[in-house]
Protein backbone atom coordinates (compact mmCIF):
# COMPACT_ATOMS: atom_id res chain seq x y z
CA UNK A 1 0.00 0.00 0.00
CA UNK A 2 1.61 3.75 -1.07
CA UNK A 3 2.19 5.92 1.76
CA UNK A 4 -0.08 8.56 -0.45
CA UNK A 5 -2.72 6.58 -1.26
CA UNK A 6 -5.04 8.17 1.32
CA UNK A 7 -4.89 11.39 0.23
CA UNK A 8 -7.82 12.68 -2.70
CA UNK A 9 -6.72 13.87 -6.32
CA UNK A 10 -9.34 16.29 -7.39
CA UNK A 11 -9.44 16.72 -11.34
CA UNK A 12 -11.97 19.89 -12.29
CA UNK A 13 -12.98 19.78 -16.14
CA UNK A 14 -15.21 22.51 -17.41
CA UNK A 15 -17.15 21.97 -19.99
CA UNK A 16 -19.44 23.53 -22.95
CA UNK A 17 -21.11 21.47 -25.87
CA UNK A 18 -18.31 18.50 -25.02
CA UNK A 19 -21.06 15.81 -25.36
CA UNK A 20 -18.68 14.44 -28.14
CA UNK A 21 -15.82 13.76 -26.38
CA UNK A 22 -16.51 14.35 -22.93
CA UNK A 23 -16.95 10.68 -22.12
CA UNK A 24 -13.25 9.96 -24.41
CA UNK A 25 -11.64 12.21 -22.10
CA UNK A 26 -12.93 11.58 -18.80
CA UNK A 27 -11.99 7.68 -19.59
CA UNK A 28 -7.88 9.11 -20.85
CA UNK A 29 -7.89 10.98 -17.17
CA UNK A 30 -8.96 8.06 -15.24
CA UNK A 31 -6.27 5.85 -17.14
CA UNK A 32 -3.19 8.55 -16.36
CA UNK A 33 -4.72 9.30 -12.85
CA UNK A 34 -5.28 5.72 -12.07
CA UNK A 35 -1.78 5.13 -12.64
CA UNK A 36 -0.92 7.66 -9.63
CA UNK A 37 -0.66 6.39 -6.22
CA UNK A 38 -3.66 8.31 -5.04
CA UNK A 39 -7.23 7.95 -5.08
CA UNK A 40 -9.37 10.71 -7.45
CA UNK A 41 -12.34 12.07 -8.47
CA UNK A 42 -13.07 13.88 -11.86
CA UNK A 43 -15.64 16.67 -11.01
CA UNK A 44 -17.39 17.50 -14.46
CA UNK A 45 -18.53 21.54 -14.78
CA UNK A 46 -21.52 21.40 -17.53
CA UNK A 47 -21.61 25.19 -17.94
CA UNK A 48 -25.02 25.04 -19.11
CA UNK A 49 -24.18 23.53 -22.73
CA UNK A 50 -26.52 22.88 -25.45
CA UNK A 51 -25.90 19.62 -25.67
CA UNK A 52 -25.94 16.13 -23.72
CA UNK A 53 -22.99 17.10 -22.26
CA UNK A 54 -24.15 16.30 -18.41
CA UNK A 55 -25.97 13.24 -19.41
CA UNK A 56 -22.77 11.45 -21.00
CA UNK A 57 -21.09 12.20 -18.15
CA UNK A 58 -23.27 11.27 -15.71
CA UNK A 59 -23.55 7.69 -17.59
CA UNK A 60 -19.87 7.44 -16.74
CA UNK A 61 -20.47 7.99 -13.29
CA UNK A 62 -22.96 5.26 -13.68
CA UNK A 63 -20.10 3.18 -15.31
CA UNK A 64 -18.26 3.23 -12.40
CA UNK A 65 -16.12 5.88 -13.37
CA UNK A 66 -15.38 8.10 -10.28
CA UNK A 67 -17.29 11.54 -11.87
CA UNK A 68 -18.91 13.79 -9.72
CA UNK A 69 -21.03 16.28 -12.80
CA UNK A 70 -22.54 19.54 -11.67
CA UNK A 71 -25.07 21.25 -13.87
CA UNK A 72 -25.25 24.52 -14.23
CA UNK A 73 -28.12 26.46 -14.92
CA UNK A 74 -27.38 28.52 -17.55
CA UNK A 75 -24.02 29.42 -19.60
CA UNK A 76 -22.23 31.81 -16.89
CA UNK A 77 -18.65 31.24 -19.08
CA UNK A 78 -15.47 29.24 -17.82
CA UNK A 79 -14.22 31.27 -14.94
CA UNK A 80 -17.76 30.58 -13.26
CA UNK A 81 -17.58 27.04 -14.23
CA UNK A 82 -13.40 26.93 -12.69
CA UNK A 83 -14.90 28.44 -9.67
CA UNK A 84 -17.76 25.53 -9.39
CA UNK A 85 -15.52 23.01 -9.88
CA UNK A 86 -12.89 23.83 -7.61
CA UNK A 87 -16.06 24.68 -5.05
CA UNK A 88 -17.21 21.03 -5.54
CA UNK A 89 -13.85 19.54 -5.27
CA UNK A 90 -12.45 17.44 -2.02
CA UNK A 91 -8.82 16.41 -2.96
CA UNK A 92 -6.10 17.49 -1.44
CA UNK A 93 -5.26 18.93 -4.53
CA UNK A 94 -6.82 19.78 -7.63
CA UNK A 95 -6.12 19.88 -11.26
CA UNK A 96 -7.87 22.21 -13.98
CA UNK A 97 -7.55 20.95 -17.50
CA UNK A 98 -9.55 21.38 -20.47
CA UNK A 99 -12.08 19.04 -21.59
CA UNK A 100 -11.42 19.25 -25.15
CA UNK A 101 -7.81 17.78 -23.87
CA UNK A 102 -5.75 20.51 -25.45
CA UNK A 103 -4.35 20.28 -22.16
CA UNK A 104 -2.30 17.16 -22.68
CA UNK A 105 -2.96 14.32 -19.49
CA UNK A 106 0.39 13.16 -19.39
CA UNK A 107 1.82 16.10 -17.81
CA UNK A 108 -0.15 15.37 -14.51
CA UNK A 109 2.24 13.12 -13.26
CA UNK A 110 5.04 15.88 -13.46
CA UNK A 111 2.88 18.25 -11.50
CA UNK A 112 1.84 16.10 -9.11
CA UNK A 113 6.05 15.11 -8.75
CA UNK A 114 5.95 19.00 -8.28
CA UNK A 115 3.57 18.95 -5.98
CA UNK A 116 4.81 16.43 -4.08
CA UNK A 117 8.31 18.31 -3.63
CA UNK A 118 6.74 21.38 -1.99
CA UNK A 119 4.65 23.41 -4.61
CA UNK A 120 1.55 24.82 -3.73
CA UNK A 121 0.56 25.79 -7.61
CA UNK A 122 1.42 23.98 -10.55
CA UNK A 123 1.22 26.46 -13.51
CA UNK A 124 0.91 24.56 -16.76
CA UNK A 125 2.42 26.90 -19.53
CA UNK A 126 2.17 27.10 -23.34
CA UNK A 127 5.67 26.33 -24.88
CA UNK A 128 3.52 25.63 -28.54
CA UNK A 129 0.24 26.80 -29.05
CA UNK A 130 0.04 23.92 -31.66
CA UNK A 131 -2.98 25.31 -34.77
CA UNK A 132 -4.09 28.47 -32.63
CA UNK A 133 -4.96 30.96 -35.73
CA UNK A 134 -2.34 33.73 -35.62
CA UNK A 135 -4.70 36.48 -33.99
CA UNK A 136 -5.45 34.51 -30.74
CA UNK A 137 -1.85 34.23 -30.46
CA UNK A 138 -1.45 37.99 -31.09
CA UNK A 139 -4.41 38.84 -28.73
CA UNK A 140 -3.29 36.70 -26.13
CA UNK A 141 0.79 37.91 -26.10
CA UNK A 142 -0.73 41.42 -25.91
CA UNK A 143 -2.86 41.07 -23.47
CA UNK A 144 -0.91 38.81 -21.10
CA UNK A 145 2.11 41.28 -21.49
CA UNK A 146 0.05 44.29 -20.76
CA UNK A 147 -1.17 42.00 -17.77
CA UNK A 148 2.50 41.31 -16.70
CA UNK A 149 3.70 44.42 -16.96
CA UNK A 150 1.30 46.29 -15.59
CA UNK A 151 -0.24 44.11 -12.86
CA UNK A 152 2.86 42.94 -10.96
CA UNK A 153 1.58 38.52 -11.84
CA UNK A 154 3.41 36.53 -14.22
CA UNK A 155 0.79 35.95 -17.22
CA UNK A 156 2.79 35.23 -19.86
CA UNK A 157 2.09 32.18 -22.07
CA UNK A 158 -0.33 31.24 -18.94
CA UNK A 159 -3.28 28.48 -19.25
CA UNK A 160 -5.80 27.49 -16.74
CA UNK A 161 -3.85 24.05 -16.66
CA UNK A 162 -2.98 24.26 -12.94
CA UNK A 163 -2.60 21.95 -10.41
CA UNK A 164 -3.65 23.66 -7.00
CA UNK A 165 -3.02 22.32 -3.28
CA UNK A 166 -5.76 22.71 -0.76
CA UNK A 167 -4.84 25.38 0.61
CA UNK A 168 -4.60 27.05 -2.39
CA UNK A 169 -7.95 25.75 -3.38
CA UNK A 170 -9.62 27.03 -0.25
CA UNK A 171 -8.15 30.58 -1.27
CA UNK A 172 -9.72 30.68 -4.45
CA UNK A 173 -12.89 29.70 -3.74
CA UNK A 174 -14.02 30.67 -0.41
CA UNK A 175 -11.67 33.69 0.71
CA UNK A 176 -11.80 35.74 -2.42
CA UNK A 177 -15.34 36.75 -2.70
CA UNK A 178 -14.93 38.81 -5.84
CA UNK A 179 -17.42 37.98 -9.16
CA UNK A 180 -15.00 39.32 -11.89
CA UNK A 181 -12.65 36.61 -11.75
CA UNK A 182 -9.04 35.69 -13.90
CA UNK A 183 -8.24 32.23 -12.49
CA UNK A 184 -5.01 32.92 -14.43
CA UNK A 185 -4.14 35.88 -12.39
CA UNK A 186 -5.80 34.63 -8.95
CA UNK A 187 -3.68 31.83 -8.99
CA UNK A 188 -0.44 33.98 -9.43
CA UNK A 189 -1.73 36.38 -7.26
CA UNK A 190 -2.12 34.61 -4.07
CA UNK A 191 1.66 33.95 -3.82
CA UNK A 192 2.83 30.72 -1.88
CA UNK A 193 5.86 28.29 -3.75
CA UNK A 194 4.67 28.26 -7.21
CA UNK A 195 6.65 26.42 -10.36
CA UNK A 196 5.41 26.20 -13.90
CA UNK A 197 5.76 22.96 -16.23
CA UNK A 198 5.75 24.01 -20.06
CA UNK A 199 3.60 21.76 -22.72
CA UNK A 200 2.62 21.55 -26.15
CA UNK A 201 -1.16 22.53 -27.07
CA UNK A 202 -2.36 19.28 -28.72
CA UNK A 203 -5.10 19.26 -31.40
CA UNK A 204 -8.65 19.07 -29.77
CA UNK A 205 -10.21 15.35 -30.03
CA UNK A 206 -13.33 16.31 -31.17
CA UNK A 207 -15.97 19.35 -31.23
CA UNK A 208 -15.35 22.84 -31.85
CA UNK A 209 -13.57 25.79 -29.31
CA UNK A 210 -16.82 27.14 -27.70
CA UNK A 211 -14.25 30.68 -27.85
CA UNK A 212 -16.38 33.58 -29.78
CA UNK A 213 -14.63 37.05 -29.83
CA UNK A 214 -16.55 38.86 -27.87
CA UNK A 215 -15.75 36.07 -25.27
CA UNK A 216 -12.16 36.52 -25.44
CA UNK A 217 -12.80 40.26 -25.61
CA UNK A 218 -14.70 39.91 -22.66
CA UNK A 219 -12.30 37.52 -20.62
CA UNK A 220 -9.49 40.15 -21.73
CA UNK A 221 -11.21 43.38 -20.06
CA UNK A 222 -12.04 41.44 -16.74
CA UNK A 223 -8.29 40.34 -16.70
CA UNK A 224 -7.23 44.04 -17.13
CA UNK A 225 -9.39 45.77 -15.09
CA UNK A 226 -9.54 43.38 -12.04
CA UNK A 227 -5.84 43.21 -11.64
CA UNK A 228 -4.70 46.66 -12.68
CA UNK A 229 -5.49 50.49 -12.57
CA UNK A 230 -3.00 51.31 -14.63
CA UNK A 231 -5.75 51.93 -17.61
CA UNK A 232 -7.00 54.59 -15.20
CA UNK A 233 -3.56 56.14 -15.14
CA UNK A 234 -4.36 56.86 -19.01
CA UNK A 235 -7.12 59.29 -18.90
CA UNK A 236 -4.40 61.60 -16.43
CA UNK A 237 -2.24 61.15 -19.45
CA UNK A 238 -4.73 61.86 -21.74
CA UNK A 239 -5.34 65.05 -19.77
CA UNK A 240 -1.38 66.08 -19.95
CA UNK A 241 -1.32 65.45 -23.04
CA UNK A 242 -4.58 67.99 -24.16
CA UNK A 243 -3.18 70.40 -22.08
CA UNK A 244 0.01 70.49 -23.97
CA UNK A 245 -1.95 70.54 -26.89
CA UNK A 246 -4.46 73.68 -26.05
CA UNK A 247 -0.71 75.51 -24.85
CA UNK A 248 0.55 75.04 -27.94
CA UNK A 249 -2.21 76.11 -30.00
CA UNK A 250 -2.77 78.91 -27.82
CA UNK A 251 0.82 79.96 -27.88
CA UNK A 252 0.86 79.76 -31.63
CA UNK A 253 -2.53 82.41 -31.43
CA UNK A 254 -1.01 84.47 -29.09
CA UNK A 255 2.47 84.81 -31.07
CA UNK A 256 0.58 85.23 -34.07
CA UNK A 257 -1.84 87.86 -32.85
CA UNK A 258 1.49 90.25 -31.36
CA UNK A 259 2.95 89.80 -34.75
CA UNK A 260 -0.30 91.52 -36.04
CA UNK A 261 -0.97 88.11 -38.06
CA UNK A 262 -4.56 87.12 -38.91
CA UNK A 263 -4.81 84.42 -36.19
CA UNK A 264 -4.45 81.05 -38.56
CA UNK A 265 -5.50 77.40 -38.23
CA UNK A 266 -8.77 76.75 -39.18
CA UNK A 267 -7.29 73.42 -40.15
CA UNK A 268 -5.44 73.02 -36.65
CA UNK A 269 -8.11 74.30 -34.41
CA UNK A 270 -10.46 71.01 -36.44
CA UNK A 271 -8.14 68.84 -35.56
CA UNK A 272 -7.24 70.27 -32.23
CA UNK A 273 -11.13 69.29 -31.00
CA UNK A 274 -10.85 65.85 -33.14
CA UNK A 275 -8.08 64.95 -30.52
CA UNK A 276 -9.70 66.31 -27.40
CA UNK A 277 -13.08 64.95 -28.32
CA UNK A 278 -11.55 61.19 -29.21
CA UNK A 279 -9.19 61.64 -25.55
CA UNK A 280 -12.54 62.37 -23.76
CA UNK A 281 -14.57 59.40 -25.39
CA UNK A 282 -10.92 56.98 -24.93
CA UNK A 283 -11.35 58.50 -21.12
CA UNK A 284 -14.78 58.04 -20.53
CA UNK A 285 -14.50 54.06 -22.10
CA UNK A 286 -12.16 53.38 -19.40
CA UNK A 287 -13.74 54.91 -16.39
CA UNK A 288 -16.74 52.96 -17.56
CA UNK A 289 -15.40 49.82 -17.86
CA UNK A 290 -14.39 49.80 -13.91
CA UNK A 291 -17.42 51.55 -12.77
CA UNK A 292 -19.60 48.51 -14.47
CA UNK A 293 -17.28 46.06 -12.73
CA UNK A 294 -18.02 48.04 -9.36
CA UNK A 295 -21.83 47.88 -10.34
CA UNK A 296 -21.48 44.14 -10.99
CA UNK A 297 -19.45 43.38 -7.66
CA UNK A 298 -21.78 45.56 -5.48
CA UNK A 299 -24.76 43.56 -6.52
CA UNK A 300 -23.97 40.63 -4.84
CA UNK A 301 -25.40 38.14 -7.29
CA UNK A 302 -24.01 34.78 -7.02
CA UNK A 303 -21.13 33.59 -9.36
CA UNK A 304 -23.38 30.52 -10.93
CA UNK A 305 -26.23 29.23 -10.26
CA UNK A 306 -26.45 25.19 -9.77
CA UNK A 307 -29.01 23.17 -11.89
CA UNK A 308 -28.03 19.71 -10.82
CA UNK A 309 -25.24 17.51 -9.27
CA UNK A 310 -25.22 14.13 -10.09
CA UNK A 311 -22.67 10.87 -8.47
CA UNK A 312 -23.06 7.16 -8.68
CA UNK A 313 -23.80 6.13 -5.16
CA UNK A 314 -21.86 4.16 -3.41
Amino acid sequence: MSEHSNKLLSIVVPAFNESAGIQAAIRTLAEVAGALPYRFEIVVVDDGSRDETFKRAAEMADAGFPVRAVRLSRNFGKEAGLLAGLQHAKGDAAITIDADLQHPPSLIPDMVKAWEQGATIVHGVKRDRGDEPWLSTARAYVVNKLITTMGGINVQNSSDYKLLDRAAVDIISKMLPERSRFYRGLASWIGFKQVTLEFDVAERQSGASGWTLHSLIALSLTAMVTFTSAPLRIVSVLGVLTFLLGAGVGTEALLSWFRGDAVSGFTTIIITLMLIGSFIMISLGIIGEYIAKIYDEIKHRPTYVIDQVYERNT
